[in-house]
């Protein structure tokens, strides 16, 4: 049985890399063959459609297999200079890395953050904007986590225990003068990331935890993706979901949750809006108005660049997260370890949701502050953004005009003596927290 299953894991990922490669294929044969110069003497409007058409297939089934690179733009000083960003690693580890954002001729600033970005089926890059927006005042830091297609199998395992290892080695690394942002699915990792420092070694560890999104307590508030959990047994989940890396990547024969099959349930959950915005895009090519930099290709650069997840990960991360729901129930373990949340005690607690968030809906991710009973109340605090859905809440309009603020200010607060603090301000006036085109109702799946 173990046999046929992983047989046909393989096939089954073989079968999706070769439609990949076909489509990319066809995309490009097609630009080549209408692009000839003879055809440009025959008025017919068939041969620029089909040039246009091969240039947006090649391109789009090309990203899904390329990793998008961080183009973080210079930083600009106030005497109006640029400062070059390099992208550093810290920490190197087969499953993901700490990288700093390094701001080159600038000393180093005062609120040092590690951003903790999701491994839900894109990269970190996802969190682009969000690194832009925080690197002209702090000292920015990330967990650039790695696609399981790549990672032999002789590196072993990883799920939901190794993932907070990793995350306690980060923090521990970066000293006690942290504030760790964990956005959506690392939130509830984090809060045990957190918790095990604080019984393990309490002087290392954050100054601040800033939960975005997270499900900390599934149950909290019903969306689709909590019902989802409930309804399918984890058989079936193991059955339909979980296939083996083929023979072209290093990772072969590693199970994983694939980001191809990932990303075909993304794009049926939205597939008129994104038809649309193809057929779109393909008749401004045709026409000579599409160009490299528009938005359909910085979305779908973006978008459609999806990574794999250990199967183990994946599993666990239903299982235990939201099934269990052990971090909610305060009885989660570190590799046989309890982790008692209310060991926190020194760590100051700041909760971001979005009141159209349907990914983690508004009462997932503020049920942390309840879990940390040893947080003194003065210590806690939660923000609801009025209008905004998941991606807006770190990535969109909310989070630059509304959201970031706020969350400079409260590491601002933690900076003060413990005399000298001062409770938080309110929130500005709520503003229009659209996002263009589609991002906000697209991109939200994809966290």
């Amino acid at each position: 049985m173990t046999t046929y299953k992983g047989l046909r894991g393989i096939i089954s990922y073989d079968a999706m890399e070769t439609i990949r490669n076909t489509n990319e294929w066809m995309g490009a044969s097609a630009r080549a063959l209408s692009s000839y110069p003879a055809f440009a003497l025959m008025p017919n409007p068939l041969f620029k459609l089909m040039s246009a058409w091969g240039r947006v297939t090649e391109r789009s089934f090309a990203r899904m297999v390329i990793k998008p690179d961080w183009e973080i733009p210079p930083v600009v000083s106030e005497d109006g200079q640029d400062h070059v960003v390099y992208i550093e690693p810290v920490i190197e580890r087969p499953f993901g890395d700490l990288v700093h954002f390094r701001v080159a001729r600038r000393a180093p600033q005062a609120r040092k953050v590690l951003l903790v970005a999701p491994m839900s089926g894109h990269y970190a890059t996802l969190l682009r904007t969000t690194v832009t927006s925080l690197l002209p005042d702090c000292e920015v830091y990330v967990t650039d986590w790695h696609n399981a297609r790549d990672i032999p199998v002789s590196c072993g395992k990883f799920d939901v225990d190794d993932y907070t290892q990793y995350l306690v080695d980060f923090i521990r690394h970066l000293g006690p003068d942290t504030n760790v942002i964990a956005v959506c699915q690392p939130a509830p990792l984090a809060l045990a990331a957190t918790a095990l420092l604080a019984e393990e070694d309490p002087k290392a560890q954050p100054r601040s935890l800033i939960l975005i999104g997270g499900p900390i307590d599934p149950d909290a508030a019903a969306t689709e993706v909590t019902d989802f959990g409930n309804r399918i047994t984890m058989g079936e989940l193991d059955y339909l979901m979980i296939q083996q890396v083929g023979f072209k990547y290093r990772g072969a024969g590693r199970m994983v949750y694939p980001g191809l099959a990932q990303l075909s349930s993304f794009i049926a959950m939205n597939a008129e809006t994104h038809a649309k915005a193809f057929l779109d895009k393909i008749f401004a090519e045709a026409r000579g108005q599409g160009s490299e930099g528009d938005k359909h290709n910085t979305f779908y650069d973006e978008y459609l660049a999806v990574m794999d997840m250990t199967a183990e990960f994946y599993l666990s991360t239903v299982e235990r997260i939201f099934k269990e729901r052990e971090i909610a129930r305060n009885c989660f373990t570190v590799n046989g370890k309890p982790v008692d949340l209310g060991k926190i005690t020194d760590v100051a607690v700041m909760t971001v949701e979005g009141a159209n968030d349907d990914i983690s809906a508004p009462g997932q991710c503020v049920a942390a502050l309840a879990l940390c009973t040893g947080v003194p109340e003065s210590r806690k605090t939660q923000h609801l953004e009025p209008g905004a859905g998941h991606y807006g809440i770190f990535a969109g309009k909310s989070w630059r005009l509304n959201i970031r603020p706020l969350v400079l200010d409260f590491i601002d607060e933690q900076l003060q003596p413990t005399g000298q603090r001062k409770r938080r301000r309110s929130g500005p006036v709520p503003v229009d927290c659209g996002v263009t085109n589609f991002s906000e109702q697209d991109a939200k799946i994809a966290v």
